[in-house]
């Protein structure tokens, strides 16, 4: 795995490889989460994909997205649908330098207009753009109920960062949510749903649930990158094979990955 913000740029010149992109926001997830939650896993999300996946170049994190719903609680910082569009425009033009194409990794929900915008233009200008967003419920990976009703901060969101970051998680504090309609939601505001910002229900997760997500999201990220990303040709991501056992005595040519 290349990663952009530790690399030189003579070590970037040649070959062009997707490169990804994660994309996060700030903002509350409850009493019990960090602000950044949807970011640590977004950046989980392109990591993974860049040991898996080669060659890639995996960006540092936009850790700021269009956050409107959260107004009312502290911490959130957010650039807004229409800044943030504009951002993605410029980052990804900003990238013929470097990629032959941009897979945007998005951790947020409320992202998703904005992304849609961006994705207009670039497409419009011969830009390859690809957007993934979590699909991929609670239910489906580890057979858990009712995730239909876990929109934010719930057990899905707890179990990822319970297996991510266990030290930021309050367990303590975590408590249950109301379930809202979607269009509630985006028409209310988070604040007018539920007071303590929880939408959806924290109890039962667990860090094994939350690296069986992880795990399904890697699949279901990386098998749409590698459809998406086979027409660009030569620069392609392809799987990374590990490198084959060798004694002390092999030959340095019986070293070289498979």
């Amino acid at each position: 795995m290349v990663t952009l913000g530790r690399a030189a740029w003579p070590e970037l010149s040649g070959e062009r490889p997707v490169l990804v992109l994660p994309l996060g926001s700030t903002e509350q997830h409850g009493p019990h989460l960090p602000l950044d939650t949807d970011t640590r896993i977004a950046e989980a999300v392109a990591q993974g994909l860049g040991s898996r996946l080669a060659p890639l170049l995996v960006a540092p994190a936009l850790a700021f997205g269009a956050s409107g719903e959260h107004a009312g609680f502290p911490g959130m910082l957010s650039l807004g649908t229409e800044v943030l569009a504009l951002a993605l425009v410029e980052l990804v033009r900003s990238a013929d330098d470097t990629a032959g194409g941009v897979f945007v990794v998005n951790g947020h929900g409320g992202n998703a207009d904005a992304l849609r915008s961006a994705s207009k233009v670039l497409v419009s200008e011969g830009r390859p753009l690809r957007v993934w967003t979590p699909t991929v419920a609670l239910s489906d990976a580890v057979g858990v109920p009712g995730a239909a009703g876990d929109l934010h901060a719930g057990r899905a969101e707890t179990s990822l960062l319970l297996h991510l970051a266990p030290e930021l998680v309050r367990l303590d504090k975590a408590a249950a949510g109301p379930a809202p309609a979607l269009a509630d939601l985006v028409a209310q505001g988070v604040a007018a749903l539920s007071p303590s910002g929880v939408l959806g229900d924290p109890a039962g997760a667990s860090a094994a649930e939350g690296a069986r997500l992880l795990e399904a999201y890697l699949l279901d990220a990386a098998e749409d990158l590698r459809r998406w990303a086979g027409p660009l040709g030569a620069s392609a991501p392809r799987p990374v094979r590990p490198r084959a056992a060798t004694s002390r005595s092999a030959s340095p040519s019986a070293e070289r990955p498979t």
